[in-house]
């Protein structure tokens, strides 16, 4: 198909393919939207990035890779004096172009990875102190740093906040919800929204992301209901390398067949997958990438217990179902509580949904209440004085203080579930191993939610921390360079966000910033390289 034809422009990369026919006019073949019979071997087009995931981690990664870039305000001074003066010793280069560990280093925050707490530094001075410092960053838009890419979500942008649960507070500051470039309140008060506290809905969030998205001018690289099937490492012979140079990859790895006779080069990423059209068919497409950044966070697949019963219809795993049964009145007047599995936030939430519609609660957790991993140990009572009433029933409303059941809440501490039984009963089991019967309306089970990675090689296990062990943001998130970001047992694979154990948006920031430096760098280099191969410009040799 030629990729000028009107006839084969899809629904998903044809204006992409039009925005970026121009500055890709040599590499172009092909349209890089392909059918699914179409062999592997055609020339296509490859972009330098595919970003898998649009919520605000890749709409960060964007942001940056469009070529806008930060630098230390003129009248700018960091409270803390040691990285301020490091920051003087190049202010006439933008945070992307310095030594990323250099600057990182001896700061300490909320995030294991150390480029997300310098990028949270910057943007929110002493913020864990309580301090509402402006941010030391200006930013500027360079064209000449703009990096082609393109951004495949399922939904709009904005990703998972379009889906949560709208009528419960977000756990951070509406300035900690912010990207860089447009604040929160800015952007309310355009809207003319009157926002009452420093913490906001979930929707609040969703429309401001959305926003971002238009007004930064992004959205011509931003493709929605976009739903991935496949990534993989495609391999060519040496002498297919030769026939496209300008798509060779700096940091590719040269592989051995094992009769040791040709060797492969071990290279581009084949991305597959679908568009969901308007009338509701799958319009299928292949994209080849030189690089592939995963931000698709950790909603897609909720936590299970793996109990027996637990696929009942009457055992939900979301907010929403839970939601949604309250608003069409299936428990109204019902006489049997519901039964609530989990001691975090969300779990916290439905608690107070509950109590809020008049439904009792049996509110079932494997910790102690003394716990002091428990995240009601982490918020300060003021700021967060809905989930201290949660916890303070936790505490004072146990089934081990009073042995009856409490009318609106009782929890059951130090409690496993064993299982669930047809006439909606639960098996409970305490920590001596005393076993309970309970009846229940309906259970909800909300004990934390993992990445759905299957549409890679093995799901993903072997990107881990941990080899052979599904990928999940607290126990086992993907390995990575500290400060690129990149995997470090895959090439040219990124990951940002919650695959990275950043579960909060001040934090995942970081991830587009080390990602960013890397990609830029890496592109240099190339430039360089192929000025060099074609006798202009005084590129390395």
């Amino acid at each position: 198909r030629s990729y000028s034809s009107p006839e084969t422009e899809g629904q998903l990369l044809n204006s992409f393919v039009q925005y970026f026919g121009d500055s890709l006019e040599r590499k172009i073949k092909r349209m890089p939207l392909i059918e699914e019979t179409v062999l592997l071997g055609d020339s296509l087009l490859t972009l330098p990035v595919v970003i898998i995931g649009n919520g605000p981690s890749g709409i960060c990664l964007s942001y940056l890779l469009s070529g806008y870039r930060p630098y230390l305000s003129p009248e700018a001074i960091h409270p803390n004096p040691i990285l301020h003066t490091k920051l003087e010793e190049a202010r006439h280069l933008s945070i992307v172009d310095q030594d990323l560990e250099y600057l990182s280093e001896g700061l300490e925050g909320r995030s294991s990875n150390p480029v997300a707490v310098l990028f949270d530094t910057l943007l929110h001075p002493d913020a864990d102190f309580g301090y509402d410092y402006p941010s030391v960053l200006h930013w500027k838009l360079e064209q000449h740093n703009y990096i082609p890419h393109i951004v495949l979500g399922k939904g709009p942008p904005g990703g998972a906040w379009h889906s949560m649960e709208g009528s419960m507070l977000t756990i951070s500051f509406g300035d900690w919800m912010e990207l860089p470039g447009l604040t929160f309140k800015d952007w309310a008060a355009s809207k003319r929204r009157n926002i009452k506290s420093d913490r906001v809905m979930p929707e609040e969030i969703a429309c401001y992301y959305k926003h971002y998205v238009k007004v930064m001018g992004l959205q011509k690289n931003f493709r929605d209901n976009v739903y991935i099937t496949s990534v993989s490492r495609l391999c060519r012979g040496k002498d297919d390398e030769d026939r496209n140079e300008l798509n060779e990859d700096i940091s590719t790895e040269h592989l051995e067949m094992e009769d040791g006779q040709k060797s492969l080069i071990k290279r581009n990423w084949e991305v597959r997958g679908y568009q969901r059209a308007t009338d509701g068919s799958h319009v299928p497409f292949c994209l080849f990438a030189e690089n592939v950044a995963l931000a698709t966070g950790t909603f897609d697949s909720p936590g299970r217990l793996q109990v027996e019963g637990e696929d009942f219809p009457f055992v939900l795993h979301s907010m929403s179902d839970f939601g949604a049964a309250i608003s069409k009145g299936k428990l109204r007047g019902k006489a049997d509580p519901v039964l609530i599995v989990g001691a975090g936030l969300t779990a916290a939430d439905a608690v107070l949904c509950a109590y809020n519609n008049n439904i009792p609660v049996i509110h079932v957790f494997r910790r102690r209440v003394t716990d002091t991993s428990l995240i009601f140990k982490q918020l300060p009572k003021k700021l967060y004085p809905e989930y201290h009433k949660v916890y303070h029933m936790m505490c004072t409303q146990s089934h081990t203080v009073d042995s009856n059941l409490h009318s609106a809440y009782t929890s059951f501490p130090e409690h496993n579930v064993l299982s669930f039984k047809p006439e909606m009963k639960c098996v409970l089991q305490s920590a001596s191993g005393l076993k309970k019967i309970l009846k229940f309306s309906v259970a909800l089970v909300l004990i934390g939610s993992h990445p759905n990675l299957f549409f890679l090689k093995d799901q993903g296990h072997s990107i881990g921390h941990h080899s052979n062990q599904p990928i999940t943001c607290k126990g086992n998130p993907i390995e990575i360079d500290p400060y690129t970001y990149e995997c470090t047992k895959e090439a040219n694979l990124f990951a940002l966000g919650p695959l990275v154990g950043d579960n909060f948006v001040r934090f995942l920031k970081g991830g587009a910033l080390g990602i960013a430096r890397c990609l830029a760098i890496r592109q240099k280099k190339k430039h360089e390289l192929i000025e060099s191969g074609d006798g202009g410009g005084d590129g390395v040799p």
